[in-house]
């Protein structure tokens, strides 16, 4: 078999050529200190490197949603504690107004402050987050929600939408709460009915607390009082009622109800209770009807207008008892969006937790798909670059090796 000089030196340089480019992705792998870095160095290896780059950036993301929405979550429940705070103390002033006699004085001092409560009443439901977006305006984050009118009457310009934030797969959290529920569509009384003494009573009928004692009596009772009851005292100490239609109220055994009057005790029939004091006068009324719904708002400007309307000690008594009840509502409203916010948050919190978990373990695959080994990597560097250096000097050799240095 006869070796030709040309593909002996053809052999050589392809060798070489090979050897440097093996050395050369050697040393790129420990430059950069990956295995791989084009998809040909492993094709297997760089579809799972993409797929992973593509869920880190996601749970990135994720993560990136879940803080901003603790952000707007947090603040919040900052602006409803201000809230809360701020309806305690006019709750105070009312029972204060109640239980002892108020000046004229007094009675203007307390709608003074009133109206400074209810000032920032409404800045407090105008809070913006961090990016100067409304919080109770729904979805509509633009507008200012709570305007209050030349009468002094406060509407509300958002939506009745909440804003939502992506943190997971098909997995979405509520950022915030529509204005709309939370100060507007408040229920009146005491949730289920509303209690108070006829507008021309001429005694000192005052109507207290009142609840339904009886939800199951209550409920059968209401759909077949026609829309309420009115309940009449006359002036021997006795009391009775009749329904909206004017139908007496009668008992399970058929017979009306009704009984003596007790300053300072309670009323109860199908499902209900009334606490009453003073002393009534003959013809004075309780009207009871189902609950509609006050904005916060209003709220305290009834609680001022009552103040305001140089009315006698019975009429400021059963004025503030009824804004206590409504005040109490709003109370309540506040307290279930805080309650409600502390369970976002809380899932907030998992969830960022299990992502810093996940990116552990995701990082921790990529790494062993796509970085090398920095040890071994040197290694192959040093034998690879020695063996080129061999076969250049095998080259160098082979190549004067010629017939024509023999026969000079």
């Amino acid at each position: 078999m006869r070796l030709s000089t040309s593909w002996m030196y053809q052999q050589s340089l392809s060798t070489m050529l090979n050897q440097q480019s093996a050395l050369a992705a050697t040393q790129n792998q420990v430059s950069t200190g990956k295995r791989i870095n084009v998809a040909s160095d492993d094709p297997v290896g760089a579809g799972k490197v993409i797929s992973l780059d593509h869920i880190l950036a996601a749970n990135a993301q994720y993560s990136s949603n879940i803080d901003s929405a603790n952000t707007r979550l947090s603040t919040e429940q900052t602006a409803l504690t201000g809230v809360t705070n701020l309806l305690d103390s006019a709750r105070s002033m009312a029972l204060q107004g109640i239980n002892g006699t108020l000046s004229s004085s007094d009675r203007k001092d307390m709608a003074t402050q009133l109206s400074q409560l209810r000032d920032q009443l409404i800045q407090l439901a105008n809070t913006s987050d961090s990016n100067g977006d409304a919080l109770f305006a729904g979805t509509s984050t633009t507008k200012t929600p709570f305007v209050q009118g030349a009468n002094g009457a406060v509407s509300y310009a958002g939506n009745d939408a909440q804003l939502m934030a992506a943190i997971g797969s098909g997995l979405q959290i509520y950022t915030g709460d529509a204005g709309s529920g939370l100060f507007m569509g408040i229920p009146s009384g005491n949730g289920s009915f509303t209690a108070s003494a006829g507008g021309s009573n001429t005694g000192t009928l005052v109507v207290g607390a009142n609840a339904v004692s009886d939800p199951v009596a209550w409920g059968s009772a209401s759909a077949a009082s026609g829309g309420g009851y009115t309940i009449s005292f006359d002036g021997a100490g006795n009391w009775s009622a009749a329904d909206a239609n004017g139908d007496p109220v009668v008992d399970g055994a058929g017979n009306p109800v009704g009984g003596a009057y007790q300053d300072g005790g309670s009323i109860s029939f199908n499902g209900m209770s009334i606490t009453l004091t003073g002393a009534p006068a003959t013809g004075d009324t309780v009207a009871v009807k189902p609950a509609g719904s006050q904005d916060i708002f209003s709220t305290l400007g009834n609680m001022i207008a009552v103040l305001q309307g140089n009315g006698s000690d019975t009429d400021l008594d059963n004025g503030l008892n009824r804004q206590i009840e409504s005040l109490d509502q709003g109370l309540a409203s506040a307290s279930n969006a805080m309650v409600a916010i502390g369970g976002r948050m809380n899932t907030l919190d998992q969830q960022k937790n299990a992502y810093a978990d996940l990116g552990v373990t995701y990082e921790s695959s990529l790494s062993d798909t796509q970085n090398v080994d920095v040890y071994t990597a040197i290694s192959n560097l040093s034998l690879q670059s020695a063996a080129l250096q061999a076969s250049q000097q095998v080259f160098a050799q082979v190549k004067s090796m010629s017939l024509f240095n023999y026969i000079k």
